[in-house]
């Protein structure tokens, strides 16, 4: 082989080169492309009913607005599980998350990453201290609806003295804290009730079932629970049923899952205090298009939540949550 012709095929080599580097651009472009249309919900747990109405919500705000979506949630709300996820997420660099921090420290540095690589990050329902991540938080008025609970109980309980206790889930979660603080603040006006202070259950039905059960032996006149989220308010509910005490300790829930509202008609639960999670999962799609768009992004934003009682459950059917979309 001449050199003339080694020299020809090395400088068409080249040009093959120079041509398949060009060609990898323009997918990668084109992926880019893709992949910004794309926005991801990260709920605090899966197959809870509130987080599956939050993701009906969500899903039908962003086909309407045009994105591509996908749904990743941890088996527990834990932090440890959580952070996998959003770390994960970055790979695939959508244009935006929503996500339900399941820690208000421990995701800081997960979340400040997927901000650090350019997408926008909307929190929803739960959020984190530092507020300089997220672009939007979308979240009921929590400290109102625990206020709301301590309201509906003193109602509920009238002029008859005794004890109340609060069941909270996690330290540390940006929700319940806020329902408790609201709930410890509002319950003072009655001095007729007693509040005993908030347990921990983990977010476990067992523990919190337990948790009633062994304040009910040490406290012989409990009259009030109020339960911050679904499952300790479906622990409660158990707690106060295996100790024969339905209907004599009122119990207060907050959410609207379908177990909880049958446990509302069917005299377990005295009253509920329900979120609008499908709202929440729009509004924060709205968010994080604005966001995208380079448009005005409204900080904040707290949602409704309403009493309900047995009386008027029926009146208040478009509060309960769903078990799929």
């Amino acid at each position: 082989m001449s050199k003339r012709t080694v020299r020809t095929l090395g400088l068409a080599a080249a040009a093959l080169l120079l041509t398949a580097c060009g060609s990898s651009g323009q997918i990668g472009d084109s992926g880019s492309t893709s992949t910004a249309k794309k926005m991801v919900l990260i709920p605090g747990v899966a197959a809870e009913p509130f987080y599956i109405s939050m993701e009906c919500g969500f899903r039908e705000a962003a086909k309407s607005a045009g994105y591509e979506v996908d749904v990743q949630a941890p088996a527990k709300f834990d932090a440890p599980l959580q952070t996998p996820i959003v770390t994960g997420v970055l790979a695939n660099k959508p244009a935006a998350v929503l996500i339900a921090p399941t820690d208000d420290k421990a995701l800081a540095g997960p979340m400040k990453q997927l901000k650090d690589a350019g997408i926008k990050v909307v929190e929803v329902d739960t959020k984190l201290q530092d507020t300089s991540i997220a672009s939007a938080t979308i979240s009921s008025n929590n400290e109102q609806g625990g206020e709301k609970a301590a309201e509906t109980l003193a109602k509920l309980v009238g002029d008859k003295p005794g004890s109340v206790l609060v069941l909270n889930t996690k330290a540390g979660t940006s929700t319940t804290d806020a329902r408790a603080k609201g709930f410890e603040t509002a319950i003072k006006k009655y001095p007729n009730l007693k509040y005993l202070g908030q347990q921990y259950t983990d977010n476990e039905p067992d523990q919190a079932a337990s948790k009633v059960t062994a304040t009910l032996s040490a406290n012989p006149d409990l009259i009030g629970v109020f339960a911050t989220n679904l499952n300790t308010g479906e622990g409660a509910a158990t707690g106060l049923r295996n100790a024969g005490k339905t209907g004599a300790v009122n119990l207060v829930g907050f959410d609207a899952s379908p177990k909880q509202v049958q446990d509302l008609q069917a005299g377990v639960v005295q009253a509920l205090i329900a979120q609008d999670p499908a709202t929440i999962g729009k509004l924060g799609v709205e968010r994080a298009v604005a966001a995208i768009e380079g448009k005005e992004v409204k900080r904040d934003t707290e949602t409704d939540l309403v009493a309900i009682t047995k009386a008027d459950a029926s009146a208040n059917e478009k509060y309960f949550y769903k078990q799929a979309c």
